[in-house]
């Protein structure tokens, strides 16, 4: 009896075993870019969904039934969502200024950055285009500068300060063993449901070019839309620089993180950029 249970147990063991290879080789393996387009696209077209529809669906259903407190942490808790279902598959930037700081902090492949962008944007007209079948009105889901002297200019300082919060947070979560882990998950998400709680009357917490310009264009309104590239680029570019000075060179966990972790575990290496 005891010889038949441990060999019951060995059969188990090897079992186990041999799924858990199966699985980490279907999740880590190496994704093709087309892969990759497919969840950017399909991330950005849910985020830009959430975070614009609620103020469609408000202007739609009147009265406001979306607070503000809802209408900011929503896209913060779709985003942690998202990372701990597709973060291994792409990265799951689903932002043109993330994309762009993970090229720039040089743990991203170049030849990619283009493509992740053009599928982010599409994503969002996408998802801009389902709003404004479903409900009209999708300038209401829109970004604009506070409506104040010198509102541009203040809202262009808040997007930069905002995502180069969020960046660095992105950056600095941006480990193996982290990235689509609890750490990152929900200092990802909490970032972006706090910094919305309190900025978004300012500028509407974008942080992202494909959120705002995703319904810009299907609403054909650009107000303010400069605010929305170059505030997200700037505070990009001040969170890597920032990256570099306090963290030095990237590692190889980085460049694993910013490209979801693709890489096989029995052949790891560290991609060209």
């Amino acid at each position: 009896m005891a010889n038949a249970t441990e060999a019951a147990d060995r059969a188990r063991v090897v079992i186990d075993r041999r799924f858990m290879i199966r699985f980490d080789e279907d999740t880590l393996k190496q994704r093709p870019l087309a892969t990759r387009c497919i969840i950017e696209f399909l991330g950005t077209a849910l985020l830009v969904t959430v975070a614009a529809g609620a103020g469609v669906i408000n202007r739609y259903a009147g009265g406001n039934p979306i607070s503000r407190t809802a209408a900011v942490v929503a896209p913060g808790a779709l985003v942690m969502a998202l990372i701990y279902a597709w973060g291994p598959l792409s990265g799951l930037h689903i932002n043109p200024a993330v994309t762009l700081a993970f090229t720039g902090r040089r743990v991203f492949r170049s030849s990619w950055a283009f493509p992740y962008i053009a599928a982010q944007f599409a994503g969002a007209i996408l998802a801009a285009l389902f709003l404004q079948l479903m409900f009209s009105h999708v300038a209401a889901g829109g970004n604009y500068p506070i409506s104040k002297p010198g509102g541009e200019w203040k809202s262009l300082v808040m997007e930069a300060v905002l995502t180069a919060i969020l960046v660095t947070v992105i950056l600095n979560t941006a480990t193996g063993y982290r990235s689509v882990g609890h750490m990152a998950a929900l200092a990802v998400g909490a970032t972006i449901a706090l910094l919305g709680l309190f900025a978004s009357p300012i500028s509407g917490a974008s942080m992202n070019p494909a959120r705002t310009l995703g319904p810009d264009i299907v609403a054909n309104d650009f107000t303010g839309w400069w605010v929305y590239i170059f505030g997200p680029l700037i505070g990009a570019t001040v969170a890597v620089m920032l990256i570099g000075l306090v963290r030095g060179p990237p590692d190889k966990e980085e460049r694993a993180a910013a490209e979801g972790d693709a890489l096989p575990l029995s052949t790891q290496q560290t991609p060209t950029t």
